[in-house]
């Protein structure tokens, strides 16, 4: 089965998530979220904002191989099988990346 996740989608923290689903699309959505660098300790954690300020079909095709390494690394409970992007519609050039993942209950990736 494969679930859909955006940085969208974290609505809150959550420690300690039960349930498997829930606790790996949580996990990824902070990986979207969090601008590396960010996080003491952790600092390889998240996505590099590089992209920022680039034409929007350019900063599509850089931010694919990042975003794919980073829910590798990160969390390996899912395997990446698409990223694909939305746009705004009011002509920012504001980019939401969509990752659909399959969840790998051992996490043997």
């Amino acid at each position: 089965m494969t679930y859909q996740v955006s940085e969208a989608d974290l609505k809150t923290i959550r420690l300690n998530e039960q349930d498997t689903v829930s606790s790996v699309l949580h996990n990824v959505a902070l990986i979207l979220a969090t601008p590396k660098g960010t996080v003491p300790m952790y600092r390889d954690f998240g996505l590099d904002r590089e992209f920022l300020d680039m034409p929007t079909p350019e900063a599509e095709v850089r931010m694919v191989a990042p975003i794919r390494e980073a829910v590798e690394q990160w969390e390996p409970r899912a395997t990446v099988k698409d990223v694909f992007f939305t746009r705004t519609g009011d002509g920012s050039g504001c980019l939401t990346a969509h990752v659909e993942i399959e969840i790998n209950e051992q996490g043997d990736g």
